[in-house]
């Protein structure tokens, strides 16, 4: 039986990795699963060899570069010693999975690299370790696979996952009577980060902006949607005594029947996109990693559907412009200003347009079965 490992270091990233997973079954190849995940894999039916809940933080202090160096060079010691895989998945999480990929190749083991780093948005000499280390680069965005090819990397456009695997938009009024919303009021959701980073950042500008939109308009009622992912001491932890509603492991129902979002920055900008739901994005970190970010960045762009349109759609507030008082005009120019709102939810529209119909886990899947049984 051929074997595949697979490598995975945040949420987004499992659940991917499992609906992979799904079709290759689907297709009946006969393989041995293992891998670096979540539930979502573990579920599916592959053997962990860690959980990636220690991958999941973000910064750089010591303790998670050690935490990453030490996992590195285990599973890297594993696959060469021990397991051997036939060909090794890498899903996104760039800087882990490259360095990886580095000492992978030099064994000689295969490897396919589906969601590649943004080198288009930020680091673009990564392209370079990706032609190096990489044997084929499996990508979400159209535009990506002009770009490795004009490297001479082996490349498969995949189409995006989440224009097939993201759920219908649920039923407003279900919705509403099964957490006890008012159908009556409108509806902001917000949506502080997966990771503790992200709620250490934000929560607190989240929290004082919705207190200022509470006050301001009787009209509007507000959820804060709970990463699954997150246990409920840490979130609780952030959120503290505020008196809000809060709903876990619903996230895109609630995107869907959300009349205005307050987003940290990541996929669910995409997946707000794709419900055509407007939307605020705003962000903020240590000041030395936003200085990091500008000399490394290639456009000046955050938002995926920002990048993908080319221009400005969503908001993007970062750093000081991430407060109380400029998410509050964003958010009452989206909600209030009836032309302004009609011009977004139709330019969020055209984004999904520029986005295959393909479905990409299966797109995936096809292509490793050719590499391995054909």
């Amino acid at each position: 039986m051929k074997k595949i490992f697979i490598i995975t270091g945040e949420y987004s990233g499992d659940i991917h990795a499992a609906n992979v997973v799904k079709q290759l079954k689907a297709l009946d190849c006969d393989l041995e699963y293992e891998g670096i995940g979540g539930m979502n894999m573990f579920n599916a039916g592959v053997k962990l060899f860690a959980n990636q809940e220690k991958m999941s933080a973000m910064g750089i202090s010591p303790k998670i570069l050690i935490d990453h160096f030490k996992l590195g060079r285990e599973v890297v010691a594993y696959l060469k010693n021990v397991y051997k895989p036939d060909l090794v998945l890498l899903i996104d999480y760039g800087a882990f999975n490259l360095s990886v990929a580095k000492f992978l190749k030099e064994a000689g083991i295969k490897i396919f690299y589906y969601i590649p780093p943004q080198v288009w948005a930020s680091r673009k000499y990564r392209i370079k370790l990706i032609k190096k280390y990489v044997d084929k680069v499996l990508c979400i965005f159209p535009f990506e696979k002009a770009l490795y090819a004009q490297y001479g990397i082996d490349v498969h456009y995949c189409g995006h996952p989440l224009v097939s695997q993201l759920p219908p938009a649920v039923s407003r009024n279900e919705f509403f009577e099964k957490h006890g919303l008012d159908p009556n009021k409108k509806l902001i959701s917000v949506f502080p980060g997966s990771r503790v980073f992200e709620l250490k950042q934000l929560m607190e500008v989240f929290k004082e902006s919705v207190e200022k939109l509470k006050h301001r308009h009787l009209d509007v009622q507000f959820c804060f949607s709970h990463a699954p992912n997150l246990s409920d001491e840490v979130y609780n932890k952030y959120l503290g005594d505020f008196d809000v509603k809060v709903i876990k492991g619903e996230n895109q129902a609630l995107l869907s029947v959300s009349d205005a979002l307050i987003l940290a920055s990541g996929t669910v900008a995409l997946e707000a996109c794709l419900y055509k739901v407007p939307m605020v994005i705003a962000y903020r970190g240590p000041k030395i990693l936003y200085w990091i970010y500008l000399l490394v960045r290639c456009i000046n762009k955050v938002s995926l559907p920002n990048i993908i349109a080319g221009k400005d759609i969503v908001p993007e507030l970062l750093m000081d412009k991430a407060n109380p008082s400029d998410i509050t005009f964003e958010i009452e120019d989206l909600l209030y200003n009836q032309a302004k709102r009609e011009e977004n939810i139709c330019e969020l529209g055209k984004v999904k347009e520029l986005l295959s119909s393909k479905n990409s886990s299966l797109e995936v899947a096809k292509v490793i079965d050719m590499e391995l049984f054909s």
